[in-house]
């Protein structure tokens, strides 16, 4: 069972704090280990806690490092930092927002009822309770739409009616030989 996502926030207990300072201090230390190993880097780790004590790790002598630092520093051949930062920022938006669009592409396709086969038998029934649902909303606002369909060619109809009453009155006033004419419905 994995574990849930934390809060980022202050821990306001100092033995709490101090404990989770310590873990987080030692989980640093291994990546910053693995990175070494793992791609041969060269690490530099320089960690103050809140009561101003030093804690360092480096794969090689510390002092080499932040001269060498030092040396790029001097000589304006620091990569641009902000640079590095947007691209792994847009590195990982990039890879959420393919997780996403993978998984509204699963989601459009159990609703069109392919890929069935993987959903268990809850994920059916929130899938049927959504499409009912949908089901609802799309036959009601038909009903809407043939409602107002209606009404408007009932307007036509009683519009059309008026005037060609009305055009039958006024044809029957302006011709004499019909004037004493009556209309019985």
């Amino acid at each position: 069972m994995g574990r849930g996502k934390t809060e980022i926030k202050r821990i306001e207990n100092t033995r709490n704090s101090q404990v989770s300072f310590c873990k987080r201090r030692n989980g640093l230390k291994k990546k910053a280990n693995e990175l070494s190993i793992l791609y041969e880097a060269e690490v530099a780790l320089i960690v103050f806690c809140s009561r101003g004590r030093l804690f360092e790790y480096s794969n090689s002598n510390i002092s080499s490092t932040i001269e060498r630092l030092k040396r790029i520093s001097d000589n304006s051949v620091t990569p641009d930092l902000d640079k590095v930062f947007a691209t792994f920022y847009y590195q990982e938006e990039s890879a959420k927002l393919r997780q996403q669009i993978q998984m509204l592409e699963t989601s459009n396709r159990h609703l069109l009822g392919d890929s069935l086969s993987t959903l268990t038998a809850k994920e059916l029934e929130e899938l049927n309770k959504k499409l009912k649902g949908s089901l609802k909303r799309i036959r009601s606002k038909k009903h809407e739409m043939l409602q107002a369909e209606i009404e408007q060619f009932y307007r036509r109809g009683r519009i059309t009616y008026l005037i060609s009453s009305e055009h039958l009155r006024r044809g029957l006033q302006s011709s004499p030989p019909y004037k004493n004419f009556v209309l019985e419905i």
